[in-house]
């Protein structure tokens, strides 16, 4: 049975990134620094504190972790030592998102074998850049500047252009990308050429959350202006929208059958996702949700100061943590959840079984 902890982490900075498993608990924040913790203890292994801006982007393969920062650089790091390996420039403004792919595509991309993981970097600059993932037993490369031709980056495989404003999310898998930006539109990519395939239109403001249902052929998207659109990822058809938020939808996740939207309304809503029907409505926390997790039974989420369970069948709600000054992050897996949130101005990281 995993242990209930309560620690302190980046003193009274906001935790912009959570990621954990079973041996380590990985943080990321507006200070800058990422810190690694022992999941069973709790106590601080190592701080990695080479960024000079906040983190706002991290993932991990095996030791290998990256990152992506308001000081505009990409950094791979070897999470056992704390050691920064890599540092890949070329975007132009804050490093906003970035995802991880373990293999490359199935056509192949620009001479990689099947067996080499890529990763995508998304920017405020407008753009998604698409890597190639460092092993930990490669040179050290630390550019001081950005690569030239004379210079070029090992990494760098290439930049996708097309959007017109800040790129504010993104979703992958296989050798499909798909974007959403404030520009109000949603695209679908190829990774292997960097080609847009499609420019989803429809939204009239920004767009702020993609997801991709690739079994289904769909993606999916959450707007400013309050609705979520399904779409068709083949053609660019907007199969559905789906009404009912009452402001910003923050995120969209897809489960199996079922989507889980979650609003700036305090509101999560849970869809169909063949009908495009609305199944129920999760409505409990008083702000904004701020961040969620949800599988096929369960919904973990966090809005102004509550951290809250739901059942997705019967809507149920059950509070996991009350009297918070705000509710960063929450990730689960199928022993514990870990939140991070702001309590009498101090960030914790609270770790508790499920």
């Amino acid at each position: 049975m995993p242990r209930n902890l309560s620690f302190t982490a980046h003193g009274q900075h906001v935790v912009t990134c959570l990621l954990f498993d079973s041996d380590k608990i990985l943080t990321g924040s507006d200070d800058g620094e990422i810190h690694v913790h022992d999941t069973e203890t709790g106590a601080l292994r190592t701080r990695l504190k080479d960024h000079t801006r906040a983190v706002w982007a991290m993932q991990y393969e095996g030791d290998t972790l990256v990152s992506g920062s308001t000081d505009q650089s990409v950094r791979v790091w070897d999470i056992p030592s704390g050691k920064c390996l890599h540092v890949l420039l070329g975007h132009t403004n804050t490093v906003r998102r970035l995802i991880i792919l373990k293999a490359a595509s199935p056509t192949g991309a620009a001479g990689l074998s099947s067996h080499e993981p890529l990763f995508i970097t998304a920017s405020r600059d407008a753009t998604c850049r698409v890597w190639k993932l460092p092993r930990s037993s490669d040179e050290k490369l630390s550019t001081p500047s950005p690569p030239t031709l004379e210079r070029p980056d090992p990494y760098f495989l290439r930049a996708m252009m097309g959007h017109e404003n800040t790129i504010r999310d993104i979703a992958a898998h296989a050798d499909v990308l798909i974007t959403g930006s404030y520009d109000y539109t949603v695209g679908v990519w190829q990774i292997s050429t960097g080609n847009m395939l499609h420019r989803l239109r429809g939204h009239t403001q920004k767009v702020y959350s993609v997801a991709l249902d690739y079994d289904r052929g769909h993606c999916i998207s959450g707007s400013m202006d309050c609705s979520v659109k399904i779409w068709s990822v083949a053609t660019g058809t907007c199969l559905f929208t789906l009404p009912g938020h009452y402001s910003l939808v923050s995120f969209v996740r897809p489960g199996h059958g079922h989507l889980v939207s979650a609003s700036v309304d305090g509101r999560l809503r849970i869809w169909d996702l063949d009908y495009g029907a609305a199944r129920s409505i999760l409505f409990q926390h008083s702000g904004s949700v701020t961040c969620f997790q949800h599988d096929d039974l369960k919904v973990i989420s966090g809005a102004n100061r509550t951290l809250t369970r739901w059942d997705i069948s019967t809507g149920e709600c059950r509070e996991l943590l009350t009297d918070l000054d705000g509710v960063w992050q929450v990730q689960f897996d199928s022993e514990r959840w870990v939140a991070a949130v702001q309590r009498n101005g101090v960030t914790y990281i609270e770790v508790q079984a499920l």
